[in-house]
């Protein structure tokens, strides 16, 4: 018999076929993702950081003809023919946020999304999400993780780069409309940043969500000695040397998004936006600044929605684009945050320069956070291994 119809061979070579094809992929539950450091804010902005550098060099790759796109979104419709179907509840949408980071990272990765206001009737966060990250050469999955933290973190992460190179070195005071999860990551990231806040100014509209919000405030940051509750967003601006809106709003009509008026804004101060907001004409002045995480995925919304996007998409950056097709704002006006990072541009030029950040959120985020993550959950051994196959059956 031929040595290589052998048993004993054929067996040999169809383990060592089956070790090179064999996949396992890490599972990480939120438990196991806060033991691997998904919390750590410091090292989430150190992370954030070295993410808009890559994007500002142009190494990395999202959806969309320009590469730019936050995702693919399904909503339901107002009256649909089939009794399954979901109601549009607010909230309501399934999206796919897909992208690729180089660098450092080199890897990919898609984070899918459900969410529904409902779910808090029933215990649940508004929104549900988990992170697939996978081998960019093979595309072999290499981690399947609960991705809610995950989110909140590198979404607090990036308002966290922009007060560490255009809030006041000095930032004591600072203000924030809607007491949620946004808002504690954010606020964590201001803290890494400027070390130095010993104050907060908080709107909301719930006893409960406030009450949380103080005593989470209190556990977390023993420097900040005050937690003001105030009743207005006019309240929430005056004095503050950082600012942040974190409310929801029912988009269509930019002028009952929560407001930003220029008289009521400090002189120096520095203003993360992540979610609804509108400027009055003062703000619209060029000497504000403005300020995108990333320019490109605002002219992706712009090209996905019908013009003003604004009205589409609450985001100030919207509102950014929309003056500029208006011919009411220069292109060059508005600039990136990581050219900022990057040192292609200045950082705050000084005491008194008021500068608002549009923070639109990025597939490229939940990679590059994603990735340190896994990889600090390998090197400690954290999670359930998880076997995909030793052989594909088909190939």
């Amino acid at each position: 018999m031929p040595a290589s119809s052998s048993p004993t061979v054929a067996a040999a070579a169809g383990a060592t076929t089956a070790a090179k094809t064999a996949i396992d992929f890490l599972y990480l539950s939120e438990p196991d993702m806060v033991a691997a450091g998904v919390t750590d804010m410091s090292a989430c902005v150190d992370t954030m950081e070295e993410m808009l550098q890559l994007l500002h060099s142009g190494d990395y790759r999202m959806a969309g003809v320009n590469s730019d796109s936050h995702g693919a979104m399904i909503t339901f419709p107002e009256n649909s023919p089939f009794p399954s179907m979901p109601e549009p509840t607010a909230d309501r949408r399934f999206m796919a946020m897909p992208a690729y980071l180089g660098g450092t990272f080199g890897t990919t990765g898609v984070k899918w999304y459900g969410s529904n206001i409902a779910n808090r009737e029933r215990g649940l966060p508004r929104s549900i999400l988990m992170f697939l990250l996978s081998d960019t050469e093979t595309a072999a999955p290499l981690a399947l993780m609960s991705a809610n933290l995950l989110s909140a973190y590198r979404t607090g992460a990036i308002p966290g780069v922009g007060a560490r190179h255009l809030a006041r070195a000095d930032a004591k005071v600072v203000g924030i409309a809607g007491p949620g999860v946004m808002a504690r990551t954010s606020l964590a990231a201001f803290v890494a940043a400027r070390p130095g806040i010993t104050t907060v100014k908080v709107k909301g509209r719930g006893r409960r969500s406030l009450d949380e919000f103080t005593q989470f405030v209190h556990r977390e940051f023993p420097g900040i000695t005050e937690v003001i509750e105030v009743d207005t967003f006019e309240d929430v601006v005056r004095g503050s040397d950082i600012v942040t809106y974190c409310t929801s709003a029912e988009t269509g009509d930019p002028s009952t998004y929560p407001l930003v008026r220029r008289d009521w804004v400090k002189p120096g101060a520095f203003l993360s936006m992540p979610a609804a907001c509108n400027i009055d004409e003062g703000m619209e002045s060029d000497d504000v600044r403005k300020v995108a995480d990333h320019i490109g995925l605002y002219e992706a919304w712009a090209s996905e929605v019908p013009a003003p996007a604004h009205e589409h998409i609450p985001v100030i950056g919207c509102k950014f684009l929309d003056l500029i097709a208006e011919g009411r704002m220069p292109e060059p006006d508005l600039e990136s945050l990581g050219a900022i990072v990057s040192a292609a541009a200045p950082a705050r030029k000084n005491d008194d320069e008021i500068i608002i950040l549009s923070v639109g959120g990025l597939p490229v985020e939940d990679v590059a956070w994603g990735t340190v993550v896994y990889r600090a959950a390998v090197r400690a051994q954290i999670g359930v291994s998880l076997h995909l196959w030793d052989t594909p059956v088909l190939s």
